[in-house]
């Protein structure tokens, strides 16, 4: 059975199975500060090859494959764009951030790979705000699915409490979006939206459960692909809401502050942790429920090691 396999490049790490490149982690990006820089996996790809992501689309272009993203940290904004301003709706301001990557460090064991890396948060007017250590692993699962486990810890390094939300806490209805954003191919757009037994479409959006999931068609052969974001069980709200589209767009995010803004002391760190299955073929809300879980046995658990 092939194994993963992790290879580090100047800007980025690259994830492969033996046979295909799943996922380009890149951690040295260059967007302008408009967008908020910060690392992202694009593209994103099933066993077989088929692309599941969709990099900086024009409607959105801070839209990257799937990325760590928090559009309100404070009055700072880490996810691109305009900012949600109650009352104005969204406005540019001067207050796109960056994610840093400092150092990241490969393992290898047991067929799974690691990336263990650190970073810096830092506002547009040049402040650091978050210490981040994230761990990224990978494992397969079958012949038709493989996982990504992702692991954060943001420290406040400021001497201030910082309160993270969305648009919502912020005013606007149901836009409770900021957390591991996927952003799907365009073909996807009027997917199905899965969630515990039940399958749907916008609607879905604002729900709480453990984990969601997307299946959609590809252009060209017709065939279909589904991910899954899985939620953790040590997560500060589980399940949490989540934000999902399909009409306009297809995405997913596992949304912690859709609806209530968790404030992080200064020295006190955030701790939250998600899962990711990539698999090709349709799904129902049975199958993806079973992806699900099999990609929590695929992936270690082990804490995240610490680096310098």
């Amino acid at each position: 059975m092939d194994q993963i396999s992790i290879e580090t490049h100047d800007d980025r790490f690259v994830v492969s199975d033996g046979t295909t490149v799943l996922a380009e982690y890149v951690v040295q990006p260059t967007d302008p500060v408009l967008e908020s820089p910060r690392p992202f996996f694009s593209p994103i790809r099933t066993r077989s090859g088929e692309v599941v992501s969709l990099f900086r689309p024009h409607d959105h272009v801070w839209h990257k494959g799937i990325a760590w993203s928090l559009p309100v940290v404070g009055d700072e904004n880490f996810w691109g764009g305009p900012t949600f301003v109650s009352g104005e709706g969204y406005v540019q301001l001067s207050n796109n951030g960056v994610q840093q990557h400092r150092r990241g460090d490969v393992t290898m064991a047991k067929g799974r790979g690691r990336i263990v890396e650190s970073l810096d948060w830092i506002t547009e007017s040049g402040v650091r705000i978050f210490d981040e250590q994230r761990t990224i692993e990978a494992a397969l699962i079958d012949e038709d699915a493989w996982a990504l486990r992702f692991e954060t810890h943001l420290t406040n390094t400021s001497d201030t409490p910082i309160s993270i939300g969305s648009p919502t806490t912020r005013g606007r209805e149901n836009a409770g979006y900021g957390g591991l954003f996927w952003r799907g191919p365009r073909s996807f757009t009027n997917g199905t939206i899965l969630a515990p037994d039940v399958a749907g479409g916008d609607e879905l959006r604002g729900i709480r459960a453990p984990w969601m999931g997307f299946t959609g068609r590809h252009d060209g052969n017709d065939t279909a692909s589904t991910v899954v974001m899985v939620d953790d069980e040590a997560n500060i709200q589980h399940p949490p809401q989540w934000f999902a589209r399909t009409e306009d767009f297809a995405c997913l995010c596992p949304a912690p502050f859709f609806s209530e803004e968790y404030s992080v002391e200064p020295g006190d760190t955030l701790r939250l942790i998600y899962t990711v299955v990539i698999a090709d073929g349709a799904s129902d809300p049975a199958r993806a429920a079973s992806l699900a879980e099999a990609s929590l046995v695929a992936v270690s658990a082990s804490p995240v090691v610490e680096v310098e």
